[in-house]
């Protein structure tokens, strides 16, 4: 018969591993928004004060590699607020955004879900990804990288408080950067 300190132990397992399972099934119900171009729906995952960061990479030696990407108010790729978020958004309903005009075919990818702090109220989680774009004939393009995400609990989910994405490339070859991540 286990004492008390394994049962604990166990219970805080348990708890460790459901939770695990909804952060991974946030991430990918997410994933299923933005590639059925739900992108009001995708919006609301995010809090009012929300930030979505994606760094500029560049090729650093090993001494400098505290430099490869660049920092909030340097230059970006997206440094967003919700409500920027939102413009984007109401952008792509138009109809009249012409780097979605026809829209991208997507396919969100998200693995290694890995939650590394949670005080019970936020959660800190790195995730790698996988975003895979076609469009219209020919042109195919893939982003690889990772995320480190601050989530909020809201009721029986999450809110993204904060979004950082950071690509695997130095040079991007894409002819837009006109998807979510």
């Amino acid at each position: 018969m286990p004492n008390d300190n394994e049962a604990r132990s166990s219970d805080s397992r348990i708890a460790a591993m459901l939770r695990d399972r909804e952060v991974e099934r946030f991430y990918y119900d997410e994933a299923a928004l933005l590639d059925a171009h739900r992108y009001e729906e995708w919006l609301a995952l995010f809090a009012d004060d929300a930030h979505y960061f994606m760094p500029i990479r560049r090729t650093r030696t090993q001494r400098e590699l505290d430099k490869e990407f660049t920092r909030p108010g340097e230059m970006a790729f997206f440094d967003d607020t919700r409500e920027q978020l939102a413009a984007r958004v109401a952008k792509l309903k138009t109809g009249r955004a012409w780097a979605e005009d026809p829209p991208s075919r997507t396919r969100h990818l998200i693995t290694n879900v890995r939650v590394i702090r949670d005080d019970g109220r936020t959660l800190e989680v790195e995730c790698n990804f996988h975003l895979y774009r076609t469009r219209l004939h020919s042109e195919e393009t893939s982003w690889i990288g990772s995320r480190r995400d601050v989530l909020r609990r809201a009721g029986e989910s999450f809110q993204i408080a904060d979004r950082k994405i950071f690509l695997e490339q130095t040079v991007l070859l894409s002819r837009n950067l006109s998807n979510f991540f």
